[in-house]
């Protein structure tokens, strides 16, 4: 069973002719979706689904096989039959945009089953297919033939995909039986920015997921069957597509779907230029970014679609791709082998002769011996890692590194930057986790070297309302002339770089003098792409870019960032983090979750610690020696695991990360160095030396430092939080001075510390029996030393 099709909170929508809407669960449908080999074949590939009869694909080393239903009614009945017999109708996808050419990858590897080797970490799309009514009507009316037909779609794509290391899981399928709820005409341009305004305004807010794409029975003009934008996955915009529905067999919509959700990962056309290597031979189908899909159907992906898409996930497309979708209840019960960790197994490695996992017993799905774990980036040698071990890094400028919390085997979900937030050195703003700058864009369209062009070019070019320089098309589908504050979000304007654009081949550059008042002339250079009506013009200045002081490119409009609401999430950070994608504070190593109020260990509530949980930071002259308590306690609140079961967790409570432990001083303490062996005594030992603690005074508050006094700041994360678009070191007033994090081309951010922070409230510990008395005595120890540390600072710096 293909039971990794279905997330557990996927649902299924339809409508009554009354246009009353009818959504019901998972269990409204059986799983009858098979996905594996061919016994004796190892080499082979099958893809089958079971719910009316037998349907599929079987790809044996020197042939590919189709098996569908016979006509007629009797349901026994089937045909099977080469693949190059099946007659499609031949097509093309409405994008004509190809990026520079990628030098042939001579590695051809067997053209069936090969490792998962295009990405180091599996990325999930969570998909919603829509089927529109024309859809509906082809398929006699019948909304279960209809969910039929999606699902088995969605199973061949998921099948495409998993040897790029993508898994494609449903999250719902929507059936528009009563009428479109958007605009669904045979102009496919038209179309596709009409469904993805209906998913951004209706459907989004409604059903989370990461991509969306409307299968449609109306016959699109020309030979265009699918269309989308490139580059868009995740994006709230454009992350979507449309998909003719030309065949009678569901694999042809399938490998166009597969086609078009390439455009969005950012993969552009194998044309002969490029020298794509590919798997299939032409006669066989080929590989499926082909510009025209005919017969027999493409069903791999070629090796400059695998360069584009890591291209893409590395400038940050994707971002919404790693969290795991959850799979605990699914179709037809449990079972074990499948590669999805469901509800009641503590693993699952697959299927026993292929499992090479050593933490997990493939054939009941339990963990082995003491392992704590079997899967994960927070999973290391069947033991969790440590709370605060860095999982996964931030990927650019805009993006947020994420930490294992000591409780979770998995990594959690990626977060980054909320849009609005400077970044790349205050160039530019942060937008769906890419830093967009004109720079940028220039460098793409004219290869290294290339720069913006000064604004009177913008101004001047794109003021013309034609193909050379606008700020896109209006509503009638004609050049629209930009206004001079909007100028920046036309057609972007650059200098140097390559003689002609690098693009592609079909690009044309568009080079403009413009003379000076003061003498001497301004070189403005341009591009202009055909596109064949599919996407956005790549000449155009992409959305989210800044375009002056405070400002950045929406709907070809030069709007107020204040759009975004940075400032006002950043707000409850009290100075001391920024705001994530999920609108909830990232803090500074040492504060604390969820407002950066108190002392902690950094991070977010979304992405974990960014410090080991007990480290001990003190004075380096005092003393000369400290504990240092690397605790093993989680740091998150206890939540519902949703693809794992830690069976053997130590039974205790797990500590808040917004209640930090108090041996952690505040923002700008010392380190001192570790415990002298003199200290590490046994714990009998340990417990007699504390019972005569030296007398001090309770410990309130740590002294503010003068601006004079030099303290090591402990290690901040490896990647530094960008800047702070509040400018917190304007509010710190002219020559206020306190530490904080640097970020490269803008000095050091201060840390604003018009009061110390009193510690947070003493938490309970956990009771476990074997350490508690330990655990105690040293904390009294550390109680008492900090103590002393504040006499003596105040002794010193007379506070």
């Amino acid at each position: 069973f293909h039971r990794g099709l279905f997330a557990s909170h996927y649902t299924e929508t339809h409508y009554q002719n009354n246009g009353c809407v009818l959504t019901a669960a998972h269990n409204s449908t059986k799983n009858c979706y098979y996905q594996g080999e061919v016994q004796a074949h190892p080499n082979s590939d099958v893809t089958l689904s079971a719910c009316s009869g037998l349907r599929g694909f079987i790809a044996l080393e020197n042939k590919s096989l189709v098996i569908e239903p016979a006509p007629g009614k009797d349901p026994d009945v089937h045909f099977i039959y080469r693949a190059e017999e099946l007659r499609l109708t031949p097509g093309d996808c409405g994008h004509g945009f190809n990026m520079s050419s990628v030098a042939p990858d001579n590695d051809l590897k067997s053209p069936f089953r090969h490792k998962r080797d295009a990405q180091k970490t599996t990325k999930y799309v969570e998909l919603i297919i829509v089927a529109d009514n024309r859809e509906f009507q082809k398929q006699g009316s019948d909304v279960e033939k209809v969910k039929q037909r999606l699902a088995e779609i969605a199973n061949y794509v998921d099948k495409f995909y998993r040897a790029l290391n993508i898994r494609v899981a449903l999250v719902g399928l929507e059936v528009w039986s009563d009428h479109d709820k958007c605009p669904v005409t045979q102009d496919p341009f038209a179309t596709l920015h009409e469904f993805l305004d209906w998913r951004k305004v209706k459907l989004l807010p409604q059903k989370p997921h990461d991509n969306a794409q409307l299968i449609s029975g109306v016959y699109f003009q020309g030979t265009t069957i699918g269309m989308a934008p490139i580059m868009s996955m995740c994006t709230a915009e454009q992350s979507g597509g449309i998909v003719m529905d030309h065949s009678e067999n569901p694999l042809g919509a399938a490998v166009t779907l597969a086609h078009e959700l390439g455009h969005n990962f950012g993969m552009n056309h194998d044309t002969p230029e490029r020298g794509c290597g590919c798997r299939m031979t032409v006669d066989r189908g080929g590989c499926i970014m082909t510009p025209s899909t005919g017969y027999p159907f493409p069903t791999v992906f070629s090796t400059c679609s695998k360069k584009d898409l890591a291209a893409s996930l590395e400038k940050g497309v994707g971002m919404c791709l790693d969290n795991m979708p959850e799979v605990k209840v699914l179709y037809g019960g449990q079972k074990c082998g499948n590669g999805y960790v469901e509800e009641g197994e503590e693993c699952d490695c697959g299927e026993p002769e292929e499992c090479l996992n050593p933490c997990c017993n493939a054939t009941t799905c339990t963990l082995k011996g003491d392992a704590v774990c079997a899967h994960g980036q927070c999973c290391d040698d069947c033991q969790l890692k440590p709370a605060g071990t860095m999982c996964r890094e931030s990927g650019n400028s805009c993006d947020l590194p994420e930490f294992c919390t000591g409780a979770d085997p998995h990594c959690p979900a990626n977060v980054y930057l909320h849009d609005g937030h400077a970044c790349h050195a205050v160039e530019g703003y942060c937008y769906n986790g890419i830093c967009q700058t004109h720079e940028q864009q220039c460098i793409t369209l004219w290869g290294p070297g290339a720069k913006p062009a000064p604004g009177i070019c913008f101004e001047r070019v794109n003021s013309a309302g034609d193909p050379y320089g606008n700020c896109g098309k209006d509503s009638k589908g004609s050049f629209a002339k930009c206004d001079a504050r909007d100028a920046k979000c036309g057609k972007i304007q650059c200098q140097g770089g390559a003689n002609r654009p690098v693009i592609g081949t079909n690009a044309v550059s568009i080079e403009t003098n413009i003379p000076l008042q003061e003498g001497g002339r301004i070189l403005c250079r341009g591009t202009h792409v055909y596109l064949g009506d599919d996407m956005p013009d790549p000449g155009l200045v992409l959305a989210g870019t800044k375009c002056g002081d405070g400002r950045v490119c929406l709907n070809r409009q030069c709007q107020n960032i204040s759009v975004f609401g940075v400032h006002k999430c950043s707000g409850k950070c009290n100075g001391r983090g920024v705001c994530n994608n999920k609108k909830n504070c990232h803090c500074e190593a040492h504060w604390a979750p969820p407002f950066c109020e108190g002392a902690g260990f950094g991070g977010s509530i979304d992405s974990g610690p960014t410090r080991l949980a007990g480290t001990v930071m003190c004075h380096n002259s005092f003393l000369g020696c400290c504990p240092s308590l690397l605790s093993a306690e989680p740091l998150l609140p206890p939540h519902k695991f949703h693809s794992h079961s830690l069976r053997r967790l130590p039974l205790y409570q797990p500590l808040h990360i917004s209640q930090p432990m108090p041996v952690s001083l505040s923002v700008g303490q010392p380190t001192l160095p570790p415990l002298p062996t003199r200290h590490r005594l046994p714990p009998a030992e340990r417990a007699a030396s504390a019972l005569s603690p030296p007398a001090v005074p309770p410990f309130l508050s740590l002294p503010r430092q003068p601006a004079s006094y030099q303290l090591d700041k402990p290690s901040p994360p490896q990647k530094p939080l960008p800047a702070d678009p509040l400018g917190r070191s304007a509010r710190l007033g002219h020559g206020a001075s306190a530490l904080g994090l640097h970020v490269p081309g803008r000095g050091p951010l201060p840390v604003p510390i018009p009061t110390v922070p009193k510690p947070p409230p003493a938490i309970p510990f956990p009771s476990r029996s074997v350490r508690t008395s330990s655990f105690n005595v040293e904390f009294m120890w550390i109680y008492h030393f900090t103590a002393s540390l504040t006499r003596l600072f105040k002794s010193r710096h007379h506070v």
